[in-house]
């Protein structure tokens, strides 16, 4: 009972305009407001959305330098010049390899891939990598989902004769590397028309490019929209848009036609014969593509994703499985050392945000403990450890705060930084921790709304028990995929009862499976409360209540619906 719930009911014109297209599409008036919501509001938008369509697809030339990036891929292919294809040791980073390395192999033998190592490396473009590059005879370097920063690696591999195209969506500095191309949609003044694209986004788009400047058919590049889906669910990238039509397809291809590589991970998850979902990618299979990179190296992801041989792609699966089994425990223990270090802060209430350092800290799930404080205490949090004298932290952020600014508005303290706005990487010298965490604090104190420190749920629309039906579900399955500004919607049910068969189940008696009854209609609806047994005496105890929920098929029970409970409390 501790979320604060924020709905706000619809105006009379939105309702109006609900109204009238429902009539024109036959979807219900309310979940035409949510439509509404998301900026659709004819028919001919609502087809669209309802079906993501590969031909609207932007042109990839519209993106900034993409011409001149073709050309120089096309130069190596005419010359049989090596080239690398460089990422980032994340999920996003990790596809975006696989994806150019898979497609331009058909083209090229003379190609070769590199993930640095998070713990020797660094992040991104590092000295290191271009050196292999010379050692190894390579003229070319693509470099996915990280780079737009690199100005001196990039400038070290011009004087060595190393010819760099970027591919990034991370936030630039003031000066650009001196690339053939930096291709990204959030450069400044960019004329590209969608700028959320993940890292493996824009691999996908200069491939386009590439494919149609040298008359290749597009469906030749249908089969690697797999990963361009894995990446944009586990980067947390929004889902509309662009990026709403290569998730749609993205999710079909795994579905229907995995890449050998994916097919393995999919297996190792227990998820075969599933329909694969957001959700399912997010906390299942995103997670152990990034494991390798947090446990060990980048490099493994990608020789998984890049496998032909499902025998041999099952166990390297398998060895990437055993790595994630390794970060959730190293995961639980930092995050349960760092929630005791959290609960002893005697200012905590006082502070905006929480900064913590611990140089035994694992590197490779600072990132998943500084999510964990934000969702547990939600206030933006980074977490730092120690390599030789240099501290590495990640952050992340709370709803609608810019982390990525906060960070920057200490970067003279600063080594490195680069990011989103909700999840940021840094490292710096170990004696400037102490400032760092004061002049960090001190602009998220004057930067965020008291509101953006608490834990708020955004409802949707409140709907009687009447309005439920299999019907609404199935239309509420044509807004899937769901992600970022298109989350699943959330629903509020007041004045409901008890049937009087709720009971608290689970093998900890931690959950709530609800039968339940509102004022308007006898019809009983099931529930599931995950976690909320504490309110369980609440519910017996045959007062009215409230409840904002989703709407969900019961797994268990083939074409009947049951309400996902998110939050329960008294009737006002």
């Amino acid at each position: 009972m501790s979320n604060k719930w924020n709905y706000q009911p619809p105006t009379e014109q939105k309702s109006q305009k609900a109204d009238e297209l429902s009539r024109e599409t036959g979807i219900n008036p309310i979940l035409c407001r949510l439509l509404i919501d998301r900026g659709i509001t004819t028919v001919e938008e609502s087809k669209r959305f309802f079906r993501p369509s590969l031909t609207d697809l932007h042109d990839p030339f519209l993106m900034d330098g993409m011409d001149k990036a073709v050309e120089r891929i096309n130069k190596a292919l005419g010359r049989k010049e090596r080239i690398l294809v460089y990422g980032d040791y994340d999920v996003d980073g990790t596809t975006a390899v696989a994806l150019v390395y898979r497609f331009l192999q058909q083209f090229t033998t003379n190609i070769d891939y590199y993930i640095p190592n998070r713990y020797n490396d660094g992040y991104g473009v590092s000295f290191k990598g271009i050196d292999y590059a010379k050692e190894t005879g390579v003229k070319l370097v693509i470099v996915l989902d990280c780079g737009v920063k690199a100005v001196e690696e990039i400038a070290y591999a011009k004087e060595l004769g190393i010819d760099f195209i970027v591919c990034d969506h991370h936030m630039q500095d003031e000066v650009l590397p001196p690339a053939v191309a930096v291709l990204n949609p959030k450069l400044n003044g960019s004329n590209y028309p969608y700028p959320h694209l993940s890292g493996c986004g824009v691999g996908f788009k200069l491939m386009q490019a590439f494919i149609k400047d040298n008359g290749i058919e597009f469906s030749q590049l249908i089969p690697y929209l797999d990963l361009v889906a894995v990446s944009i669910a586990s980067d947390i990238v929004p889902i509309m848009g662009e990026n709403r039509i290569l998730a749609y397809h993205g999710l079909r291809q795994i579905n229907h036609n995995p890449s050998t590589g994916l097919k393995a991970i999919i297996e190792v998850c227990g998820l075969r014969d599933k329909e694969i979902k957001i959700n399912d990618i997010i906390f299942k299979i995103g997670p152990r593509i990034n494991a390798s990179g947090r446990i060990q190296t980048g490099k493994e992801a990608v020789d998984l994703l890049t496998e032909k041989d499902y025998k041999r792609a099952i166990e390297l699966s398998n060895q990437i499985n055993e790595y994630n089994e390794a970060r959730k425990d190293l995961d639980k223990s930092m995050t349960e050392e760092a929630n005791r270090i959290v609960d002893g802060l005697e200012d905590l209430a006082d502070k905006r945000s929480i900064v913590l350092y611990n140089e035994d800290w694992h590197r490779g799930v600072i990132g998943i403990v500084a999510s964990r404080l934000t969702e547990l205490f939600y206030r933006p949090s980074v977490v730092l450890t120690r390599t030789n004298d240099i501290a590495t932290g990640s952050a992340r952020s709370v709803a609608d705060f810019d982390v990525y600014k906060a960070i920057e508005s200490c970067r003279d303290l600063l080594e490195n930084f680069g990011g989103h706005p909700y999840a940021a990487g840094l490292t710096l010298k170990v004696e400037n921790i102490e400032e760092f965490t004061r002049r960090f604090e001190d602009y998220v104190s004057e930067n965020i709304h008291p509101t953006q420190t608490n834990a708020i749920i955004d409802i949707d629309a409140e709907i009687p028990f009447k309005e439920i039906n299999m019907k609404l579900y199935n239309d509420l399955k044509r807004f899937e995929p769901f992600g970022p500004d298109n989350l699943k919607p959330i629903f509020c049910t007041r004045q409901v009862h008890d049937y009087g068969t709720s009971k608290v189940v689970g093998h900890n008696q931690e959950h709530i499976k609800l039968e339940l009854v509102d004022n308007q209609s006898s019809r009983v609806m099931n529930g599931i409360a995950f976690g909320q047994s504490k309110q369980a005496r609440y519910i017996k105890s045959k007062q009215a209540f409230d409840i904002c929920f989703t709407i969900e098929e019961n797994s268990h029970k083939r074409g009947e619906i049951q309400l996902q409970i998110e939050s329960i409390r008294p009737n006002a």
